[in-house]
């Protein structure tokens, strides 16, 4: 009797051991995934983001249309995490910015706070995006981190350059508004599909 409450308990602590022994090496992939997953998302990012089209002092670029797609689908910690690791390549002089810009010197520059506002756009994107499957809390989330995106840089360009808040808003933000809505629009969509598709997967 006694020898099979041995036996019985062994294999008790045996399973459990592979319990746990399972739950670690799945912790371990799933982290190995995610940062995988950030890396391409930087990746991505860093090869979009150069390609410009000129409209006063900030060119129009593809770079926010990525952050809204990455952020909505991977979420905000992993989004911003993502956009952290662009900032910093482009920070050490890798041609990754508008117009195929690199350097400290565009990240400390008049426009550089629409660069480092891209992370709390991440941030809130993928924060609110999380909240809801609909695709109008995608749009939600996109705007607001937009809002945010703007304040900041803003802010910083009035600082740099000296110029007023009107100037500064008629230069900076008006003539991309029109391109912002369109890209959070399409985001908004791809994003909820591809979300969808990458649970299925996994």
């Amino acid at each position: 009797m006694n020898f099979k409450l041995r036996t019985n308990k062994r294999a008790l602590e045996e399973k459990a051991c592979e319990g746990v022994a399972v739950g670690r090496v799945s912790k371990l992939q799933n982290g190995v995934m995610a940062m995988s997953m950030t890396a391409l998302a930087a990746a991505i990012i860093s090869v979009i983001s150069p390609w410009s089209i000129p409209v006063g002092p900030i060119p129009v670029t593809l770079c926010s249309f990525a952050i809204y797609l990455i952020s909505s689908v991977l979420g905000g910690v992993r989004g911003a995490a993502a956009v952290g690791i662009y900032i910093l390549l482009g920070g050490v002089g890798l041609p990754v910015f508008s117009g195929f810009a690199g350097g400290l010197q565009v990240v400390a520059g008049a426009t550089g706070g629409y660069i480092i506002g891209y992370i709390p756009c991440a941030l809130i994107t993928g924060g609110i995006t999380s909240l809801s499957r609909k695709w109008y809390w995608s749009f939600a989330g996109m705007l607001l981190g937009t809002a945010v995106l703007y304040a900041v840089g803003t802010a910083w360009y009035i600082l740099l350059s000296g110029v007023e808040l009107v100037p500064a808003l008629s230069a900076c933000v008006l003539p991309f508004l029109p391109f912002d809505i369109v890209k959070m629009a399409v985001a908004s969509y791809l994003g909820r599909r591809l979300r969808t598709a990458m649970e299925r997967r996994l």
